[in-house]
């Protein structure tokens, strides 16, 4: 895979400043909500029971987790689960969600790359698995058209990113240095200024004239455009498809172990509501707007919906290679200690509903457990 490629941030695996920073880009301002509160489909009275009484799933109010906030909206989960109750949580950055999981408070969650990896690695392999994909893409850097016109134009700008080591940042320091300019990483001092700034903040920011761009997830990047920004490079572009993993999901070790029908319950739910999804595009947006405005108390204006909804994909895939690739970028950008990945992914359960609905098995890049 071509170095440019350069990805996202895993760096919280060499340092426990990074640890706390290398997760967070997938939430957008929501407070963490761990009641264990019933999901809105109520079981059905007489359905069976599987080997739990419930599941607690957590999830981001994000467009990139829309698997979660479609199939939770619309009782997908719960339907497949039938008398063993979806109790879902919400947080807004990864490293409380892992702590969640590690703690037991939830059982599987949707989840970015850099956490999942940050999970695996900081429990040496003990604490989690991830057991199926959700999301691609929804990745781009939005630039000010009065001081960037050309990629080239970049250098010496001031240029924003979510956090420190985190997705969206490994990926610009990567890109960067394809380019052939210098960036001290820590710093975010060098041929290009990298700023980091709160996704939150980062619309304010980019108002006010101390940033003259951002490399940032989606809904923030249509928020810029709608403000005047102009996207200059969607981050898909970089990659070998226009594929590369932006959610997982994962579920606790333990969990599994116990619960395996649960988790292909869970499974069943996530590929009939991402083919659902797919088969209702326009409703399906709809009905994600509507979770996120439950959720998070707003929702998003047309504007930012629509340009945003359309760069992410929906699929079942993990996307195990250019989750190694993200880990290689990072290792390369200084961010993080070489990681030993093997056995983070166990696709069984999910390969046996794909059997089950004729579909493809997915693969796990040699990185599956044995």
């Amino acid at each position: 895979m071509p170095s440019a490629r350069l990805r996202r941030s895993l760096a919280a695996a060499t340092a426990l400043p990074l640890l706390a920073l290398a997760a967070t880009a997938c939430g957008y301002g929501s407070k963490s909500d761990e009641d264990d509160k019933p999901s809105r489909a109520a079981a059905a009275e007489g359905a069976k029971k599987l080997s739990a009484s419930s599941v607690r799933i957590g999830y981001f109010p994000n467009l990139t987790h829309a698997t979660a906030l479609v199939g939770i909206e619309k009782g997908l989960f719960q339907k497949e689960l039938g008398a063993t109750t979806v109790k879902p949580s919400t947080f807004n950055a990864g490293p409380s969600e892992i702590e969640a999981l590690n703690s037991g408070s939830i059982d599987i969650g949707f989840i970015g790359p850099s956490p999942s990896i940050n999970g695996f690695t900081q429990s040496r392999g003990k604490s989690l698995r991830i057991i199926g994909g959700s999301a691609s893409g929804g990745v781009k850097l939005v630039v000010n058209p009065k001081k960037i016109t050309s990629l080239d134009d970049v250098k010496g700008k001031r240029i924003a990113t979510p956090q420190l080591g985190n997705t969206q940042d490994v990926a610009f320091l990567n890109w960067v240095a394809e380019k052939g300019w210098k960036v001290d990483a820590q710093s975010g001092k060098g041929d290009v200024s990298v700023v980091r700034s709160d996704n939150k903040v980062t619309p304010d920011a980019y108002k006010s004239g101390s940033i003259d761009g951002a490399w940032v997830p989606e809904p923030t990047a249509s928020k810029l455009v709608s403000e005047g920004a102009k996207e200059l490079l969607d981050e898909r572009d970089l990659w070998p498809g226009k594929k590369f993993v932006i959610t997982n999901i994962i579920v606790s070790q333990k969990f599994l172990s116990e619960h395996r029908d649960v988790v292909e319950a869970v499974l069943r739910g996530s590929v009939t509501t991402n083919k659902w999804i797919k088969d209702n595009d326009e409703a399906a947006k709809t009905t994600a707007n509507k979770a996120l405005e439950k959720l998070s108390g707003k929702a998003l204006p047309a504007d930012q919906l629509d340009p945003a909804w359309k760069s992410i994909e929906i699929l079942d895939d993990p996307l195990a290679a250019t989750l190694q690739a993200e880990a290689d970028h990072a290792v390369k950008a200084g961010l993080l200690e070489k990681p030993q990945l093997k056995g983070i992914y166990d696709l069984g359960p999910l390969n046996k509903v794909l059997k089950a609905e004729g579909s493809p098995a997915v693969d796990d890049a040699g990185l599956g457990v044995k």
